[in-house]
C-alpha cells in the first residue's frame, strides 16, 4: 500500500487537514501559515488524487476504505491517535468517519458530503463533470482563462465558491491540473453516494456550511446524521471550498473547533 502524499508546516500538536475530491493539499495553501504558527499541520492528499495513487486494484475509494488508507498515512508518520482532523467535502466525511473509528481527538467538517436522504442532489456531477471535461480536454483555454479574474470567478463560483476570483493564478491553476490529474475522480463520486450517519460520534464536532455552498444545498445538510452535540456553523459569503475566499476565518474555525 502506497504512502499517501503530504506536506507538513509548523510545530505543535499535530493537525490533519484532508481536501475535497479533485484537489490535494495545495487546498489548504492558503490557510496554511494561520494554523502553523501554533501547530503541526499536515496536509494529505488522500488517495487517487493529488500525487497519492489510487487504492489498489480491486478497493473501491468508499469513505470507509479511504480512512483505511488514512489510518496508515497516520501511522507511517508515527501520529499518535486520536488526533485533531480538519476536512473538506469529501475530506469532511472522511474526517467524521475517523472521529467514529476513535481516529480523531477534535473535528472540525467543513462542507462535508453524506448528510444527504439518499445522494447527493441530481446536479452535482453535471458541475464537476463538466469542469473536468474542460480541464481534460482544453486545457491550455482553462488556463489562459484562469488569469482573468471575472473569467475564473464564473468557471469556479459554484464548485468552489463566489470570490474565486480572489484565488492568486498559480493556485487556480494548480486547482485545474489537480482536477485534470485525478485518476479516481469517477470511481470516487460513484463510490461515496451513499449517506453517512454517525450518531455516536463523542468527540468534540463542528460542521460548517457556507450560505453560498451551491454544491451542498440545504438539503444535503441534514444534522439528524450526527450526534445532538455537534456544534453547527453557517457562515456568511462562504462557498463549497471556502479557503481562498477567507483563509483567517476558516483557520479560525478550525483552531476554535480543535482546540487550538
Amino acid at each position: 500500500m502506497a504512502m499517501w502524499n503530504y506536506s507538513e508546516a509548523g510545530s505543535g500538536r499535530p493537525l490533519i487537514l484532508l481536501h475535497g475530491i479533485g484537489m490535494s493539499h495545495g487546498a489548504w495553501r492558503a490557510v496554511t501559515p494561520y494554523l502553523a504558527a501554533n501547530r503541526r499541520v499536515i496536509a494529505f492528499d488522500v488517495a487517487g488524487f493529488g500525487s497519492t495513487p489510487p487504492l489498489p486494484d480491486g478497493i473501491p475509494p468508499t469513505v470507509s476504505n479511504l480512512v483505511d488508507g488514512l489510518e496508515r498515512a497516520i501511522g507511517a508518520l508515527d501520529i499518535e491517535v486520536p488526533v485533531d482532523i480538519t476536512g473538506n467535502s469529501l475530506g469532511g466525511c472522511m474526517a467524521l468517519e475517523a472521529a467514529r473509528r476513535g481516529l480523531a481527538r477534535s473535528v472540525v467538517a467543513i462542507s462535508p458530503i453524506g448528510l444527504w436522504r439518499e445522494h447527493p442532489a441530481p446536479h452535482v456531477q453535471y458541475v464537476f463533470g463538466g469542469l473536468r471535461l474542460a480541464v481534460r480536454h482544453f486545457p491550455h483555454l482553462v488556463k489562459t482563462a484562469s488569469r482573468v479574474p471575472w473569467l475564473r470567478e464564473l468557471a469556479l463560483a459554484i464548485p468552489l465558491s463566489i470570490g474565486s476570483r480572489r484565488m492568486p493564478v498559480s493556485d487556480a491553476r494548480r486547482t485545474m491540473d489537480d482536477l485534470a490529474a485525478s485518476t479516481a475522480f469517477e470511481q470516487t463520486f460513484e463510490s461515496t453516494r451513499a449517506p453517512f450517519s454517525a450518531v455516536d460520534i463523542a468527540v468534540p464536532l463542528t460542521v460548517a456550511f457556507g450560505n453560498r455552498d451551491w454544491i451542498l444545498t440545504r438539503g444535503s445538510r441534514r444534522r439528524n446524521r450526527l450526534p445532538p452535540h455537534t456544534h453547527w456553523v453557517t457562515k456568511p459569503g462562504w462557498g463549497h471550498v471556502p479557503m481562498w475566499v477567507d483563509p483567517r476565518g476558516v483557520a479560525r474555525l478550525i483552531l476554535d473547533g480543535t482546540g487550538g
